[in-house]
């Protein structure tokens, strides 16, 4: 360990850290143990006082545009490790997904068990009804809240799997095993995730929480490492970022110059959009029958090589399903990235070796969650007119899709600026006690 610093996660690796731009800067780093976390991940700057570093993931589809097909095997090949954790004589699973960047990824996972998928969220839906709620302490928005349209679906006694992007401490997971065990206990809960990175005293920590409920919890990720940190790493971080902001040019004027076109897909009556309030094996069948639809309908407006299929904040399997097939249906030499936008405000340095290249902001346009900013990072090219988009496909469901989407300064308004054309596909929003094909949209 180097002096004045500390690492949290596993120790003992021999592959050296990656000197990017916050190491330069900070002395921060990621340490490698098993699995590829290099190539995975890397270390950007929160805007958050609870905690100044961001593990960034190059597959999850949220901070960095990926490849539909890579995001779908990161969470196929977790679901299978889950699957191996569990073995063939377990009971049927549940499983759940955390807002807001895990929501697409725990829905893989529940894909490959066939099991009913949940998922967290912090939209205060009217008429949900809160079967848990917990906390992710140094999260942005650290309220969560379990909205199962069928309170019993947490029941029954069969595992239960978390499943987050990233493992840090393990204390929003203990949290949420608190809170569920409370009202549905079970005996066993796997957590799994894309990067672990705790030390062994969160590991001790989470297995001792766990126990003291009288279960026993078990941790799959893809990759293993630490983050070394420096010990003065919230004041030095604040300091950089204020420098930053001295240093960073003006940005270009953007022209809201892009065509504008819209695409209402016909929704299956009872169809979740997602796992918000629960989604079943059952729903899987008319799930890919919709999702194929929307893709040929995107076929006629979609013209350019590059293309990003764009989901909103915790709306993200259906957009993640979408980039898929439009992939497949688009001409050969077309390259279909996958994004969400974010409520989680991150430092954006321009420079090869960070993550986070470019950040576009713009006021919330959801109704049921209040006011603020939200993001969108890595989609405006920056400095490097190569990973300029040809085309943004903005999918979201209904309860975003107000007046603020469209006003000046908004999502819509800010993507026209950066891109050649831009698609809007709503879905209605499922809402618990609601037929979800009855729900009135807005026009797109």
């Amino acid at each position: 360990m180097v002096q004045g610093s500390r690492v949290t996660g596993h120790g003992g690796w021999a592959q050296p850290p990656v000197a990017d731009w916050l190491t330069r800067e900070l002395g921060a780093r990621l340490v490698a143990g098993h699995g590829d976390l290099h190539d995975q991940v890397g270390l950007a700057l929160r805007l958050n006082p609870r905690r100044a570093h961001l593990l960034v993931s190059a597959v999850l589809g949220k901070y960095v545009p990926t490849h539909p097909g890579s995001a779908c095997r990161a969470g196929t090949t977790l679901g299978r490790q889950v699957a191996g954790c569990l073995g063939a004589s377990e009971r049927s699973p549940l499983v759940v997904g955390y807002a807001e960047t895990a929501t697409a990824l725990g829905h893989l996972v529940a894909d490959v068990l066939g099991a009913p998928y949940l998922h967290s969220t912090r939209r205060a839906v009217p008429g949900g009804l809160v079967s848990a709620a917990f906390t992710e302490p140094h999260s942005h928005a650290p309220g969560h809240l379990l909205l199962p349209a069928h309170p019993d679906m947490l029941g029954g006694g069969g595992p239960l799997v978390l499943v987050d992007d990233e493992l840090s401490t393990g204390t929003t997971a203990a949290n949420t095993i608190e809170a569920v065990h409370a009202r549905y206990p079970r005996h066993r809960y796997v957590v799994a995730s894309l990067m672990d990175v705790r030390s062994l005293a969160d590991s001790e920590s989470m297995a001792a929480r766990v126990a003291a409920l009288g279960a026993h919890v078990e941790v799959v990720s893809l990759a293993r490492g630490a983050v070394e940190l420096p010990d003065d790493m919230l004041s030095r971080s604040a300091r950089l970022v204020a420098a930053q902001a001295r240093r960073a040019p003006a940005p270009h004027a953007r022209h809201p110059n892009a065509r504008l076109s819209g695409l209402r897909p016909a929704w299956p009556a009872g169809l979740p959009d997602g796992g918000r309030h629960g989604f079943t094996p059952v729903h899987r069948f008319s799930l890919e029958a919709v999702v194929a639809d929307i893709a040929a309908g995107l076929t006629t407006m979609v013209r350019g090589r590059r293309v990003l299929v764009l989901g909103c904040e915790e709306f993200m399997y259906v957009p993640l399903r979408v980039a898929q097939a439009l992939q497949r249906c688009l001409a050969r030499g077309s390259e279909v990235h996958y994004a969400s936008t974010a409520r989680s405000p991150v430092l954006a340095v321009d420079d090869s070796t960070y993550p986070i290249r470019t950040r576009l902001a713009f006021p919330a346009h959801d109704r049921d969650a209040g006011s603020g900013w939200r993001f969108v990072y890595n989609v405006a090219p920056g400095n490097d007119p190569a990973r300029r988009f040809d085309d943004v496909v903005c999918v979201l469901d209904d309860a975003m899709n107000t007046p603020a989407l469209r006003a000046a300064g908004g999502l819509l308004d800010i993507l026209r600026g950066v891109c050649d054309r831009v698609s809007v596909v709503v879905v209605p929003s499922y809402r618990p006690g609601r037929d979800a094909a009855g729900a009135q949209t807005g026009s797109c």
